[in-house]
């Protein structure tokens, strides 16, 4: 790859990047099974409001009321939270690479993702994302998701960079697609040690 100096922001996508997913297939599965929930019963509630619960349309307990809570349970809403946010975990190891792009001070750091507010904010706050990012497009709060094309020009209007200046992490083609076709710089998120190195083939310095 052509060595470009001119890359002046990076843009993240946190799930499956810099964290486990929020509240993908494989966390609702777990939560699921945690809690004796019928698969076959959930996933057409979760499917016809997910959209709107990642817009910020819908909040957590409006969201756990429609998918879990329509009939009687013997565990707490409180409880199902607590298990919600416990299935985030930390990429140490790509979380360092972005920790060491937030410190070099070259970069403009910010995040395009799809996450439920609450569940943003969680993760936001636990694993001190504040430290790294300057600007969070998260689709809770601009009520726009990932692929739609307006959520990454929306991102190139805040940051007030040429696409071309932007660099988008992610570990979905499609949604890389989008960003590529705007003009940024896209890197399919596979480990640590493969971002490191397409980094360093766009004349990044780890």
């Amino acid at each position: 790859m052509e060595n470009d100096d001119r890359i002046t922001t990076f843009l993240f996508d946190l799930g499956g990047v810099l964290l486990t997913n929020a509240w993908d297939h494989v966390e609702r599965e777990q939560a699921l099974r945690h809690f004796q929930l019928d698969v076959d019963e959930f996933n057409p509630r979760h499917e016809a409001i997910v959209e709107r619960f990642e817009r910020g349309d819908v909040s957590l307990d409006e969201y756990l009321d429609r998918t879990v809570f329509y009939s009687p349970r013997n565990f707490t809403r409180e409880d199902f939270k607590q298990v919600m946010y416990s299935l985030s975990r930390p990429h140490e190891d790509s979380l360092r690479v972005a920790r060491y792009l937030a410190a070099s001070g070259r970069y403009l750091m910010a995040t395009i993702n799809n996450e439920s507010a609450e569940l943003n904010r969680y993760r936001i706050d636990t694993f001190h994302l504040r430290d790294v990012f300057k600007l969070f497009v998260s689709s809770c709060y601009v009520r726009l998701r990932k692929p739609d094309s307006a959520i990454y020009q929306l991102a190139v209007d805040l940051t007030q960079k040429k696409p071309e200046e932007c660099c988008f992490i992610d570990d979905r083609t499609e949604n890389l697609e989008p960003a590529a076709s705007l003009g940024m710089k896209t890197i399919q998120m596979q480990s640590a040690a493969q971002l490191r190195q397409q980094l360093e083939d766009l004349g990044v310095k780890i």
